[in-house]
């Protein structure tokens, strides 16, 4: 049975790169997408040795023909890809009236414009093929509002509500999709966000990105429909169905604030 291929955007750090780590050790081809070329190789020089082949692509997934050209890219050259996981994504902090309109516009794009697009031109094959996999990951923000981070809690929400809707469309086609939602983890994503300094980092704790990357492994090649990382992360997603909407909100707030 020839090795699956697997794609994996934002796979030159964080939980992307983690489980790019897991895919080559369980003999899966690879597909790595991410901006920094120089990284990427880096990463492919690493992977390698392992006996998989290790394809990289630099790419601004968040530039509106990047999806496309990826895809078209794949297809001329004969390269079918089994297990699709949607990783890259970014934030940023701050209010929303004054945030730049690139740094709002740019997470759109990226966290759910890009996801939609390459699921939708990926997923067709692999119902062709009546096999396949596919990964969003979303966040634990998925699961309530985030005043100082309106923007990147709204994305992950769609991202969780279009993953579920498209699972339960795939019941029965040999495809699963998956979302996995992680809580805070130590990968470049705080610095980048600008929420190293927040309670939720300073105060509350973050996961290992190795550990978080095995628990999203397992769910998508299990098929799991959505999965948290931690089980302390499970209980905080499932206590904003039953809290009120405003306390909801508030401490929501009150997590992203800064700390000295």
């Amino acid at each position: 049975m020839p090795a699956s291929t697997v794609l994996i955007t934002g796979a030159s750090g964080g939980i992307g790169y983690e489980l790019a780590k897991l895919f080559a050790r369980d003999h899966h081809n690879l597909v790595l997408v991410a901006r920094s070329g120089d990284k990427l190789a880096q990463v492919a020089a690493e992977l390698q040795p392992q006996g998989v082949s290790v394809k990289t692509i630099a790419l601004d997934l968040a530039a509106p023909p990047a999806a496309k050209f990826l895809f078209d890219q794949l297809q001329r050259e004969g390269l079918a890809v089994d297990i699709l996981v949607n990783n890259a994504g970014f934030g940023a902090f701050g209010e929303f009236a004054t945030m730049p309109e690139e740094e709002i516009l740019g997470q759109i794009s990226l966290n759910i414009t890009a996801l939609t697009e390459l699921t939708r031109r990926f997923l067709p094959p692999m119902l062709a093929r009546r096999s396949g996999r596919i990964m969003n990951v979303a966040s634990t923000a998925a699961f309530q509002p985030g005043p100082l981070m309106a923007v990147y809690y709204a994305t992950k929400a769609y991202v969780l509500s279009f993953s579920e809707a498209i699972a339960n469309e795939l019941r029965g086609s040999g495809v699963t999709a998956t979302c996995f939602c992680p809580g805070a983890t130590h990968t470049g994503f705080a610095r980048r966000a600008g929420t190293e300094n927040s309670r939720l980092f300073k105060q509350l704790g973050a996961m290992s990105a190795e550990k978080v990357a095995l628990d999203g492994y397992r769910a998508v090649m299990e098929g799991r429909t959505t999965a948290i990382s931690g089980a302390h992360n499970w209980i905080v997603a499932q206590s904003t169905r039953f809290a009120p909407r405003r306390m909801v909100t508030a401490v929501s707030r009150w997590v992203a604030e800064k700390v000295e």
